[in-house]
């Protein structure tokens, strides 16, 4: 590494928030050694602080699994367990990010409305699929839509053409939301085009979060790009507090063009995405384009959290287009896009994972970038392979995150045991995340199979029933599944002991990670 990249390192953001971080703990600790003539007196302290958060944890309304990792780790340390909890662990969502969250749905109440017919017909279709519609609409308050057409891209090379062709068209706005961006071919070339069209008049708004884009973005780079005339905001910004709260992030990828058309999928905005640049060997990833009523409830998703901070807010319905654009528009069967937030009860991207796989009725086929899930997930899954469901899962066989790769494997046995077919994709990685069921149903988002995805993040997905979707996602997850490798049961025993023990208690401590 060059002096240049060494200071460059130095006076990052990531290096300047740790380092402040260490120093409060520095400070902290010396105050615990200042005051250790009352040892005694600290220790009984520290222990009762203990015993009181494991009870506390005990009795919380949370996932059961997430509870055990944090009582096990008070256990294995009971002098500072109940402090580190305290610090790190008590508050899984900041209660700031709840009362936004909250305002924020109330004000969507009266603005988004379902249409009864349109749920009728769906019941008297399929009423198992309508138990699935009915689910989003009653609990995640987004509606099921006709009148839109839809696209699927198996790669990001083709979202990120159609993407541009998209971008050149814009007359009126451009909401952008995504994880990631990094400088590069495809986040510059979108750039170029955002500027030229600010330059026109065309409302450009873009959001990006913190911790995803740490690292990969220039510090202060919302202020280059309202330079640009373009509107720019960031996603819980990361402070150096020793009891900051990092865990609850905008995984959301979202685009919407004049309230006409809208994306959404895995792919963020960086080389790799697209394959310009190589990481962990292949990248496949998907994304889906809507056009039509259905952008409605992405253009939403984006103001809603746009919203948080404004003093005034937009009037939504100033960015809803015209409905009679769509009128006209082949059905292409029923389409629900739907968002999920950390600061509620209810787990919408696992549970319509979980309805989808107990709604099957001959297979599932899955992908995602990491199988880290917990036991409600796991039991659907071999349950379905166990009444005869035909339940594939793709994960990558190149992973990007080590010890999240031996935790997905350390999943397989008794996955395979009870049926389920696991596949590694030997070209490289893969970060799509799809569900396709029985030539019915699908889901393509950003909701990963594990932990942080279905209780942490701020995710989104379309759910599709009797789309060219289902249809599309199909035929390219069984290309996948020719050059994927099958990992058999004799793998997952032949594994080493020591392996075998790192990944238990990495599972232990997997709803932490």
């Amino acid at each position: 590494m060059g002096l240049k990249k060494i200071i460059q390192f130095l006076f990052s953001k990531v290096c300047i928030v740790a380092a402040l971080i260490l120093l409060q703990l520095a400070f902290l600790l010396s105050i615990v050694f200042t005051l250790s003539e009352y040892f005694v007196q600290i220790y009984f302290i520290l222990i009762l602080l203990s015993l009181i958060m494991s009870v506390y944890i005990i009795n919380k309304n949370e996932n059961p699994s997430y509870k055990l990792a944090w009582v096990t780790l008070i256990m294995a340390m009971p002098l500072f367990g109940g402090l580190i909890y305290a610090l790190f662990g008590g508050q899984k969502v900041p209660k700031e990010l709840r009362k936004r969250d909250h305002e924020s749905s109330e004000n969507l109440h009266g603005i988004i409305t379902q249409d009864p017919k349109l749920m009728e017909t769906l019941e008297i279709m399929d009423p198992v699929a309508h138990k699935q519609a009915n689910y989003l609409w009653k609990h995640a308050d987004f509606p099921l839509y006709q009148h839109t057409q839809t696209t699927f891209f198996p790669l990001g090379e083709s979202k990120f053409e159609a993407m541009i062709a998209e971008l050149k068209k814009a007359e009126k706005f451009i909401f952008l939301e995504y994880f990631i961006i990094e400088e590069g071919k495809m986040w510059n070339t979108i750039l170029d085009i955002l500027c030229e069209k600010a330059r026109q008049g065309v409302e450009v708004r873009l959001l990006y979060d913190d911790a995803g884009c740490i690292g990969k973005l220039p510090n202060h780079y919302d202020e280059k790009m309202r330079r640009l005339q373009i509107a720019c905001k960031v996603f819980n910004p990361i402070r150096p507090r020793l009891a900051m709260q990092m865990n609850n992030r905008d995984h959301r990828k979202i685009l919407v063009i004049d309230g006409v058309v809208g994306m959404t999928g895995g792919i963020n905005l960086a080389d790799e995405y697209i394959n310009a640049v190589e990481r962990f060997g292949h990248w496949k990833d998907c994304a889906v384009m809507l056009k039509g009523e259905a952008v409605w409830s992405l253009t939403l998703m984006f103001l809603q959290f746009w919203n948080y901070d404004e003093v005034e807010k937009d009037d939504f319905f100033l960015y809803k287009a015209d409905p009679e654009l769509f009128q006209n528009l082949q059905n292409d069967g029923f389409v629900q896009p739907y968002s999920d937030s950390p600061t509620d009860n209810e787990n919408v991207g696992e549970n319509t994972h979980i309805n989808m796989i107990n709604a099957a009725n001959r297979y599932v086929f899955a992908s995602t970038p990491y199988l880290v899930i917990d036991s409600e997930t796991k039991t659907a899954l071999t349950l379905a392979a166990k009444n005869g469901v035909d339940v594939r899962l793709l994960v990558p066989h190149i992973p990007d995150k080590k010890y999240v790769f031996a935790l997905t494997r350390g999943n397989y046995h008794d996955l395979i045991e009870a049926g389920v077919k696991i596949y590694e994709y030997t070209p490289g990685f893969v970060h799509a995340k799809t569900m396709v069921t029985d030539d019915k149903m699908a889901v393509v988002g950003t909701i990963n199979m594990d932990y942080r995805s279905y209780y942490l993040h701020y995710e989104c997905g379309v759910w599709f029933y009797q789309s060219r979707v289902v249809e599309s996602l199909k035929e390219d997850y069984m290309e996948c599944l020719k050059q994927s490798h099958l990992v058999t049961l004799e793998e997952c025993d032949n594994v080493k002991l020591p392996v075998k023990m790192v990944r238990a208690i990495l599972n232990l401590f997997a709803p932490m990670l």
